[in-house]
């Protein structure tokens, strides 16, 4: 290969990732100057991909887990001639509606595979990634037929080892031996605030060989051929994963700027830009110029990459042909239709009639639907169990069990949460991820990400209000329902009891961009009446009001609504006409039309009350500032349920005090 060709083509990432930065007077310069030879090496000589076919299956993934680095993988997408991303894409970074966004976005820009940015984030994606291709390959592939065998290359800095994610995925990534992940360390030494000196000292070496990784070190990050051979020794090993520590020079070839912390998140200035085209030697003064020379060069790579798609496709074609059936199961995996077919499955929505919680029947519709939809696999933070989302009959996901569906994800949360994400990146599988209700504060910032990316992700949060009882008010979410509803493209269900359950997972399965939190109860709910489909519209009348006009509408959610309808009977007895409304889903009533929403909260009812054992901040646009809200505003307790329920006003007894007190008096 020609060395001075090969190092162009370094310094074109650099030069165009500068050049960016510069332009839009805002971004990340250091990480691109110092980290462009590990991106080359492995873009050009590491990777199978096909920038011709971004989705192709068995494409090796990269994860730039440093996402404000962005502006480099923008500079090798376009290079590489993904998605016809042009040189006037990569002026308008950073602009508004451009595909050039500060940080990469999945589903926006082709060939990024996750949305970047928080830091650590990357790298629980990228576990997901190779989780996900080893329990497919050890599903589909058969010998000589390696249908799934490809790598997840995750590219982090010091902030993403900081964050305590990096912990909780990088752990599990040792424990379940996932020796297709290659995690590349951009070690230069600065964050924003300074050396790493001030705050990192440990020594991170050691901590991933205790997590069970193959740890690897180059000590010239500069040096492309050292590199690759660090990653050829990563790939050579079949028990662990590889961590491959790279020393990295922040702001390379800018003598100003070079190892210091304002190269790090500000322009270089243009004086320095001119300066580093200088000490690269790069051959052309103009702003975005790349010599004619490079581009063929990463042209010819290019088609490289495409010929090793060529010959998977042959393979493919081949395994088709002597697997029939796996093909067709394969098909099934991927077909995004599937879950439709429950929706006239009568076993599936078929009633049992029994006081019973909703996390059980959670358990039980889940335990149905795995074997209608083989590819769902997921799991608990350590709460199986608790949580009732253990497959049974279905063996555990292990370094020696790779084909196992039930996911042991031990008490790491957020960790949890990324990993998921990751999975539904990779393709090809549904997903859940459970713990108890008020732990999603610990998943919260990688929900956000579900829903920013459009990734129907499926969290089952049981445990729900004070119902949890005694653990007390460290275990009893009480705001947690209005922090998730905030999302946008996230749907929050509490149901009231078997149907609505049911109606809930049915959601979350059919949903292709939209994740689906359900929101479970500990404590046994009593059958209900009407309850069913409906609450796919989110929210539906559950009664109606006896007179011609309702005098109140009573909204209720999960454990309330037996409550709401006890209360509406009460009423009902003096002569009050009161309409009881299932609301289980907020966000997907919000999407029903006008004339839907009209016919279930008519406008001409003014008198309106909520109950719900949580914040009263979900409740403003429906109940109005003359509503009575029957909410809790404050924490819980440490008492059995009962007990709370009586403390706090949720019974019928109560429920009825208020409306005659608030709203017939």
């Amino acid at each position: 290969m020609n060395e001075q060709l090969e190092q162009l083509a370094v310094n074109a990432i650099r030069i165009l990732s500068a050049d960016m930065v510069q332009k839009a007077n805002s971004g990340h310069p250091g990480l691109p100057l110092g980290a462009a030879p590990i991106a080359y090496e492995v873009w050009a000589h590491q990777m199978s991909h096909n920038p011709a076919d971004p989705k192709w299956m068995n494409r090796d993934r990269f994860i730039l887990s440093a996402g404000h680095g962005s502006s480099m993988l923008y500079s090798l997408l376009h290079l590489f001639g993904y998605g016809n991303l042009g040189i006037s894409d990569l002026k308008d970074f950073r602009q508004l509606d451009s595909l050039t966004p500060g940080h990469p976005e999945y589903g926006h820009t082709a060939g990024v595979e996750a949305t970047t940015g928080p830091l650590g984030a990357g790298l629980g994606m990228a576990v997901g990634m190779a989780m996900a291709e080893k329990h497919l390959a050890a599903r589909f592939n058969r010998e000589g037929y390696p249908v799934f065998n490809h790598y997840t290359f995750a590219l982090c800095g010091d902030g993403c080892l900081m964050e305590g994610i990096s912990s909780e995925v990088m752990s599990l990534a040792g424990t379940n031996k996932l020796d297709k992940l290659i995690v590349l360390y951009d070690s230069n030494s600065i964050t924003i605030e300074g050396s790493t000196d001030i705050a990192f000292t440990e020594d991170v070496e050691k901590r991933f060989e205790a997590f069970g990784f193959q740890v690897l070190a180059v000590e010239d990050g500069n040096n492309p051929v050292e590199i690759g051979k660090a990653i050829e020794q990563a790939k050579a090993e079949k028990e662990k994963p590889s961590f491959i520590k790279i020393t990295t020079k922040i702001g390379y070839g800018v003598p100003a700027k070079e190892g210091k912390a304002n190269a790090h998140g500000e322009p270089l200035g243009e004086e320095n830009v001119k300066i580093l085209r200088e000490s690269l030697d790069w051959p052309l003064s103009e702003a975005f110029a790349v010599p004619q020379e490079v581009y063929e060069h990463y042209h010819t790579l290019a088609r490289g990459g495409a010929a090793k798609e060529h010959f998977w496709q042959q393979m493919f074609e081949e395994y088709c042909k002597t697997y029939p059936g796996l093909k067709s199961e394969l098909d099934e995996y991927y077909n995004e239709s599937s879950p439709a077919g429950l929706l006239e499955d009568e076993a599936y929505w078929a009633k049992t009639g029994k006081a019973e919680a909703t996390r059980s029947i959670s358990g039980k519709a889940l335990n149905y639907i795995k074997d209608k939809l083989p590819n769902v696999i997921g799991g608990s933070a350590d709460l199986g169990p608790s949580n009732k989302t253990v497959m049974e009959g279905e063996a555990d996901f292990s370094a020696d069990c790779p084909e196992g569906r039930n996911i042991h994800y031990g008490v790491r949360e957020l960790g949890m949460t990324a990993i998921a994400n990751g999975i539904l990146l990779h393709g090809g599988l549904r997903t859940y991820a459970a713990t108890f209700f008020v732990f999603v504060d610990y998943m919260k910032p990688m929900l956000r990400l579900s829903s920013l990316m459009g990734l129907p992700m499926i969290s089952v949060l049981t445990h729900d209000s004070i119902g949890v009882g005694e653990d007390g008010p460290t275990h009893e979410p009480v705001e947690q329902l209005t922090m998730l509803r905030a999302l946008p493209n996230m749907h929050v269900f509490r149901p009231a009891d078997e149907a609505e359950t049911k109606a809930a997972w049915y959601s979350a399965l059919t949903s292709l961009h939209t994740p689906t939190c359900l929101v479970l109860s500990r404590q046994n709910l009593p059958v209900l009446e009407n309850t069913g489909k409906d609450a796919l519209k989110g929210g539906y009348v559950l009664k109606r009001e006896s007179g011609e006009i309702a005098d109140i509408i009573l909204i209720a959610t999960g454990s309330e609504v037996g409550i709401a309808l006890e209360s509406a009977e009460k009423l009902e007895q003096e002569g009050v006409s009161v309409r009881v409304v299932s609301m289980p889903c907020l966000d997907l009533f919000e999407e029903q039309d006008e004339a839907y929403k009209e016919a279930v909260l008519p406008e001409n009812v003014k008198k309106r009350a909520v109950v719900e054992a949580g914040s009263s901040m979900s409740w403003g646009r429906y109940v109005g500032l003359d509503g009575c809200y029957i909410t809790m505003d404050g924490f819980g307790a440490s008492a059995p349920a009962a007990q709370l329920f009586e403390k706090y006003g949720f019974t019928a007894g109560n429920v009825t005090e208020h409306l005659r007190k608030e709203l017939l008096s």
